[in-house]
């Protein structure tokens, strides 16, 4: 049994899609990333994290991912972690922050349990042995939202892995995963870009 946490309203679901003007829009729809090193596609789970795809899904329509640099690799024998997104410590990006007129430069933590019908907010699992009940864990080709402290995602920066990351698993902000070019994503190194991310249905 998952254990139990107390909901206010201002951590559901519906406030945080007011909160940040976003539709929220519940389906798991596809993307596609054309990148310097090929294309791949990507689920995204709207259904389990309606506020992280959300505000995902208006970055893609703000164009804030195009010509965006993989600037940071973490490389270890049988994982490699893949980061993109608006680096807050590039000064360049200054004013594209700025321009996306979002209410904060984070967006709350957000990940589902199997056996509650809404996600959790501002929340991450405090023992391993939780990590069982969640819908979503890293795995081949996921997609992540970087954290911003403890209890809040960025807005912008995301991060692909290639393997399974247990010790990770409730603690970050898990939406999506690539269903095709996985070799891409396995190619990818620091300074090539995205050329385009776009809705395929």
């Amino acid at each position: 049994m998952v254990p139990a946490c107390s909901f206010k309203n201002e951590n559901e679901t519906y406030y945080y899609c007011q909160k940040l003007r976003l539709s929220c829009d519940h389906k798991n729809k596809i993307v596609s990333f054309k990148t310097s090193k090929g294309d791949f596609k990507v689920k995204l789970f709207g259904k389990d994290n309606p506020v992280t795809v959300s505000n995902f899904l208006e970055n893609i329509d703000k164009d804030v991912y195009v010509n965006q640099k993989f600037y940071k690799l973490v490389n270890f024998p049988q994982l490699k972690f893949v980061h993109v997104g608006i680096n807050p410590k590039n000064k360049n990006n200054i004013e594209i922050n700025q321009s996306l007129n979002k209410t904060g430069p984070s967006i709350p933590l957000e990940i589902k349990f199997k056996e509650e019908n809404k996600p959790r907010y501002n929340y991450q699992i405090k023992n391993p042995y939780e990590a069982k009940y969640l819908v979503n864990t890293f795995d081949n080709g996921s997609i992540a939202m970087v954290k911003i402290g403890k209890h809040n995602s960025s807005s912008t920066e995301l991060f692909f892995v290639t393997n399974k990351v247990p010790e990770l698993d409730g603690r970050y902000s898990i939406f999506g995963k690539i269903i095709k070019g996985f070799d891409v994503l396995e190619n990818i190194k620091k300074g090539d870009y995205i050329k385009e991310v776009k809705i395929i249905n």
